[in-house]
């Protein structure tokens, strides 16, 4: 953007973080560091039931807690895709219908009151998964909601088109509560995934085409969900957990507001006003977020 132009300021970056003080659930943790998986489980599948009341509250479906639960939550926009996984509807419904692995699918959100082609997506899977019984679509995603489904998921789903993200600073308080990051490497995913390690991570297209990307990405999203992640979670819990805490344990100190809000008093704001350049020395104050 500003290739060419003399005598700007230098460009730098603070990657963007949550408030873990706010979005943890503090049983949760609890049960992390008592290294207790059973305890860690107990917790998550009480979570899960306090969400799947939300979802009976909204659309009369009953969700179970033994059940892996996926979520797909945030702003409806073009470039989110959230029908990603709607591409190929005859593989979503053998998916969803498996009766080894079972799978729960929630949708939260809403877009822009005058983005049509997100309000279209939003339309097109409401009808698509409206008679699923494992399937919902829920309004809204305010705080309230937003914590509930981060705490009862046990896959958060993200699935934007590459270099479309901005951040998506959802991922990271999901990883928080137990929830495991199933995404496109886009926003803040490189700088904290490993795959299969502490997240699940899909593929990108090599082609620039929207269309030919969203058919590539949307059959390497199911055949992860069939193959890895859903046979993982039932028959090898022991590994499932393994990713789950150390998800937990990643996610911070470094994608914590505390370590956001220093970078911006260490390489931005002490600076301000001031003729000191980026590479001198100064001495400032912590900061804690609480």
């Amino acid at each position: 953007m500003w290739n060419g132009y003399e005598g700007i300021c230098e460009i730098t970056s603070v990657t963007n973080a949550q408030n873990e003080t706010y979005w943890n659930d503090l049983k949760l943790q609890e049960a992390l560091r008592s290294g207790i998986d059973e305890a860690l489980s107990l917790r998550k599948k009480e979570m899960k039931k306090q969400l799947f009341k939300e979802v009976a509250n909204q659309t009369g479906m009953i969700f179970y807690e033994n059940t892996l639960t996926l979520v797909w939550a945030r702003r409806f926009a073009g470039y989110k895709r959230a029908n990603l996984l709607l591409r190929d509807f005859e593989r979503f419904i053998n998916l969803v219908e498996n009766s080894k692995y079972p799978i729960q699918i929630i949708w939260a959100g809403k877009p822009y009151p005058e983005d049509y082609a997100a309000i279209d997506i939003f339309n097109d899977i409401y009808w698509k998964t409206k008679y699923i019984d494992n399937c919902a679509i829920l309004t809204g995603y305010e705080l309230e909601l937003s914590a509930l489904l981060k705490r009862g998921s046990d896959i958060w789903l993200n699935t934007p088109r590459l270099y479309h993200e901005a951040s998506g600073t959802s991922g990271m308080t999901a990883a928080m509560n137990g929830s495991v990051n199933l995404s496109i490497p886009d926003g803040w995913i490189p700088e904290f995934a490993r795959d299969k390690q502490n997240c699940f991570l899909i593929e990108p297209a090599e082609t620039q085409d929207p269309e030919e990307q969203a058919k590539i990405e949307s059959e390497r999203l199911l055949a992860l969900l069939e193959d890895e992640i859903a046979p993982m979670y039932y028959d090898n819990h022991h590994e499932w957990l393994s990713i789950v805490k150390q998800s937990m344990r990643d996610v911070v100190p470094f994608f914590g507001a505390n370590r956001m809000a220093q970078e911006y008093y260490d390489n931005m704001y002490s600076l301000a006003g001031t003729n000191a350049k980026p590479t001198e020395t100064k001495t400032v104050r912590k900061i804690e977020v609480v």
